[in-house]
Formats: C-alpha cells, sequence, structure tokens
C-alpha cells in the first residue's frame, strides 16, 4: 500500500479545509498568517528531519510511499508539515471561535507550565545524550519560556486546544507508527529516544507536535494579542 502515507497527510486535511470556507469560521482568511506561520516551522523542522534520517535516528517504510524524495525525505514527509498544522491550527481557531472562553485558567496555565518544564529539565538531566529527546524538549523548553513571557494569553488558549488536538493526533501518527499495520510508516531509533511508547508512538512525539503547532500558532499571532476566534 504505497500511498498510505499519502491518504494519511490529504485525509487530515481534508475536512478542515472544506470548512475553512464555512461562512461563520472563514479560516481562509487566516491563511497569509498561517504560511508564515509553517515556513518558519519548517525552517526548524525541515533541517532537524534531513539530519534526523541521514543519521538514522528516523526512517521512512519506502512499502508505504510513492518514492518521489527531495533532500532525502519523501515527498509525504513534506506533506506531513503542511497538512498536519493546517488541521491542526484550523482545530485550535474553530474551538476559539464556537467557545470563546474556551482557555485554561491563569493559574492552572502557569501550574501546567511549571510542570511541563520541570519534566522536560529532569528527563534531559538524564538522556541529554538521546538525541532525539535532546533536540525535541530543548526546544520545547525554549518555545515555552517565549511563549509564556510574550504570549501568556495565547499559552492559555492553546494548553486547551491541544489536550482536543491529541485525539486525532493519536489516530494519525497511531496510524505512522504501526499502530494498525504490521510494519510502521516512520519507524524510530529507540537508542536516540527515551524507548517509552503510547501504544506505537514514541512519548517524545507529544512534545514534538506540540512544539510544531505551537511554533506556527506563535508566529501567527505575534508577541501580545491573544489567540483571535475566527471571523
Amino acid at each position: 500500500m504505497n500511498y498510505l502515507y499519502l491518504i494519511l497527510d490529504l485525509g487530515s486535511l481534508s475536512v478542515p479545509f472544506l470548512f475553512s470556507f464555512h461562512p461563520k469560521l472563514g479560516f481562509y482568511k487566516k491563511w497569509p498568517a498561517l504560511l508564515k506561520g509553517l515556513l518558519v516551522m519548517m525552517g526548524f523542522f525541515i533541517p532537524w528531519d534531513i539530519w534526523f534520517t541521514h543519521q538514522g535516528y528516523w526512517g521512512f517504510n519506502p512499502d508505504f510511499l510513492l518514492g518521489v524524495d527531495a533532500l532525502g525525505l519523501p515527498l509525504e514527509e513534506w506533506l506531513f508539515f503542511i497538512c498536519i498544522p493546517y488541521a491542526c491550527i484550523f482545530t485550535h481557531y474553530a474551538l476559539q471561535t464556537i467557545w470563546p472562553n474556551f482557555k485554561a485558567s491563569k493559574r492552572a496555565t502557569e501550574l501546567g507550565y511549571l510542570l511541563l518544564q520541570s519534566v522536560l529539565i529532569v528527563t534531559l538531566w538524564y538522556h541529554y545524550d538521546n538525541w532525539y529527546t535532546f533536540v525535541n524538549f530543548m526546544f520545547a523548553i525554549v518555545l515555552l519560556a517565549i511563549v509564556r513571557q510574550k504570549n501568556f494569553e495565547l499559552l492559555r488558549s492553546f494548553s486547551c486546544s491541544y489536550l482536543v488536538i491529541l485525539l486525532p493526533f493519536f489516530l494519525v501518527n497511531g496510524a505512522l507508527t504501526g499502530g494498525f499495520t504490521e510494519q510502521p510508516v516512520v519507524w524510530y531509533n529507540d537508542a536516540e529516544n527515551l524507548g517509552i511508547r503510547l501504544g506505537s508512538i514514541p512519548v517524545e512525539d507529544l512534545i514534538y507536535n506540540l512544539g510544531m503547532l505551537l511554533t506556527v500558532l506563535y508566529v501567527m499571532e505575534g508577541k501580545s494579542a491573544a489567540a483571535k476566534p475566527l471571523k
């Protein structure tokens, strides 16, 4: 099934893309800001992805790919950085439009921030020699600190949206990591991560996804504006 990864990409994009034109959502109006956010995010994540693939920290099963590559990454992996963030960012803004007060309290956000940062820092103290863990967690530590300082309201809204986004995340990422197939679409070298799996998903992927999406949102929203609902 050499088009499975492509199906997962386009399937994730399809419904959010169609609903982007819903008159009550109008997410297409966010496209210029979204494009900017995607480009900045890809500026970090694509070089990282190319290097990790080259080093064998992770890789891609050709049985599930079309066979079209660019800079050592399959076409489907390039599409991943467009389709998945699009779907997730759409979900975030849709939730903010439907429920404008769907955000954590300031106290809960601060406590959640301190807890997550503590877990990331302590984990790095003991596992700094695992490349996926190190790069992923370090990026998240710096990004979270910046967003907390510059746009705390975004952190409040995103912390709730991300919990919802985790539901489709487990389905799509589970499919990519072999949760529903005999062999994974994307394989990982467990010598470079914690070796802890949630089903078939490396635990680092939760932080990877958080860093990817929060980067896009932060660029879209700027330094001080709260996450605005769609108009």
